[in-house]
């Protein structure tokens, strides 16, 4: 299938991490307003933030440096699973599929040992870990891992409530 006319290839940013993260957090690709002010869920409707500000205090009214540190003081690793791809828009719809080349994340984990969970920011960003790690969870430095979806923080995805999601997402940061 041809790209759509209007899809252009775009760039993720490098992770959010340090080496005794003990989450790791996945999107699929950066939204437009992400990309075009270099910052991590950058729309102003996306729920992260206000997520991360009830979890752990990285609030969406901080300066965006103060809320990276707080998602590292937190032992909260953030990347996307695509590195580069061709889309039209934000949506992961758009995506064009043989455009696709993903993170290393095998190199992220391996620099951080202390992993102990993924959690998948929408299924958008858990069907590209899946078919581009597919074969390859069975192994370390995948294997003993948990994967998670979470409901997206998108403000396409409006099913649930910000309070909803806070309450999955909650769960969800909590390890054993």
């Amino acid at each position: 299938m041809p790209a759509p006319r209007d899809s252009r290839t775009l760039r993720s940013f490098p992770p959010v991490f340090r080496a005794d993260a003990r989450l790791l957090i996945l999107g699929s690709m950066p939204g437009a307003e992400s990309l075009r002010r270099r910052e991590y869920y950058a729309h102003p409707r996306n729920a992260f933030w206000p997520i991360m500000g009830a979890l752990i205090g990285a609030r969406p009214e901080q300066p965006y440096r103060r809320r990276i540190t707080a998602l590292r003081a937190a032992r909260v690793a953030l990347w996307d699973v695509i590195a580069q791809c061709r889309r039209a828009g934000s949506r992961d719809t758009a995506i064009v599929p043989e455009s696709v080349i993903p993170n290393d994340i095998e190199r992220l984990l391996r620099r951080a040992p202390g992993l102990r969970r993924i959690l998948f920011n929408g299924g958008g960003a858990e069907h590209w870990f899946f078919r581009c790690y597919r074969g390859r969870l069975d192994a370390p430095p995948f294997k003993g891992l948990d994967f998670v979806r979470l409901p997206s923080t998108s403000p396409a995805c409006a099913t649930l409530t910000v309070a909803r999601k806070i309450r999955l997402w909650r769960c969800a940061l909590r390890l054993r």
